[in-house]
């Protein structure tokens, strides 16, 4: 069992906060386009927080938990990855200025970040108080994998989220980002922008992808601190990240067959782990050092396999996946249960 002391968990919260803070400070002082180089400097520097803070943890509390947090941090990173897709089908369906996308993005991941330790909170606590819960988890990302492969070539429809669709039927909209306000005055009317449609369909989303991610993540470890961190250096990058990728996303042809295999694999470690401590110990479980393992061979493998995939057929292009078929000739067939990947 790990034991973080209060002290640790708010040096912790506020290491996260306090980088959160330049995001935000950066965002609202000087709205511009982030060029590559900016991105690949920020994306870089994430990277290496996040690392250093991986090694020091391994440290301090040993190298069992050092793995789990290691795993949970690649998890989560993957599934950011798949987040972007999303994103970038927002930026582009709602039209947003280049020099706004950074404040979008960086409100998307604090959203991401409180509802993600909610869900942390409520995950850790459930399965303290219920061990059959792990079974459920398991069949939660396995059922999600199924779906996710079958419908791997589709990508969601932004404006057929709920949420979207009943903002726009009772808020009035004006027609222009209105140099990024979120609302502004039309005639002496209060009204809203399409930045904050935007940011409603990010938060939706965020919402939405916590169903998968924090589960996945449990199982590699059941520490809730373990858990949180590996979120919130994930979440840290993504900003950065979205500038870097954005243009290279097509290209990951095969990412959505690779997450669904690593959420079919969770799931069946999170069933095994539940046999094994409710049925009978005899049951083998999936050592986390392991899961690392097959995390890191099939990130690598969809890579290099959809690297090679898009040199060989430049027409390739890869979807963010979808959770059911989605027709776009409908413009009512109900909103997916990951909406976003």
């Amino acid at each position: 069992m790990l034991d973080i002391s209060l002290l640790a968990w708010a040096v912790t919260v506020g290491l996260i906060v306090a980088l959160l803070a330049v995001d935000l400070v950066l965002a609202a002082a000087r709205p511009h386009r982030v060029g590559f180089g900016e991105a690949t400097a920020w994306s870089v520097f994430y990277v290496l927080v996040a690392i250093g803070f991986g090694v020091w943890f391994t440290v301090q509390f040993g190298g069992e938990f050092g793995t789990e947090y290691f795993a949970g941090y690649l998890i989560e990173k993957s599934l950011s990855v798949d987040n972007l897709f999303v994103f970038v089908i927002i930026m582009t369906t709602f039209a947003v200025p280049e020099e706004h996308q950074h404040k979008v993005l960086t409100f998307g991941i604090v959203l991401a970040l409180i509802m993600r330790a909610i869900f942390i909170a409520l995950g850790a606590t459930l399965l303290a108080l219920f061990s059959f819960m792990f079974l459920l988890f398991g069949l939660l990302l396995i059922y999600t994998a199924v779906q996710l492969f079958r419908h791997r070539d589709q990508d969601p429809d932004v404006e057929d989220n709920v949420v979207v669709k009943a903002a726009r039927r009772f808020l009035p909209i004006t027609g222009g980002y209105v140099g990024g306000r979120l609302t502004t005055r039309v005639d002496g009317r209060r009204v809203f922008t399409p930045l904050f449609l935007v940011l409603l369909a990010i938060g939706s989303i965020d919402l939405l992808f916590a169903l998968d991610s924090i589960p996945a993540v449990f199982g590699v470890t059941e520490e809730a601190y373990i858990v949180f961190t590996a979120n919130a250096f994930a979440l840290l990058g993504l900003r950065a990240l979205f500038f870097l990728v954005s243009g290279l996303l097509d290209r990951l042809v095969y990412l959505s067959t690779g997450l669904a295999l690593i959420l079919a694999f969770i799931g069946v470690k999170l069933i095994l782990h539940w046999a094994h401590v409710d049925i009978d110990p005899r049951v083998p479980e999936i050592p986390t050092p392991l899961s690392l393992t097959v995390i890191v061979a099939v990130l690598a493998v969809v890579t290099v396999a959809s690297l090679i995939k898009t040199r060989r057929d430049p027409t390739a292009k890869a979807h963010a996946g979808s959770m059911r078929a989605h027709d776009p000739k409908q413009a009512d067939t109900g909103h997916d249960h990951r909406a976003e990947g």
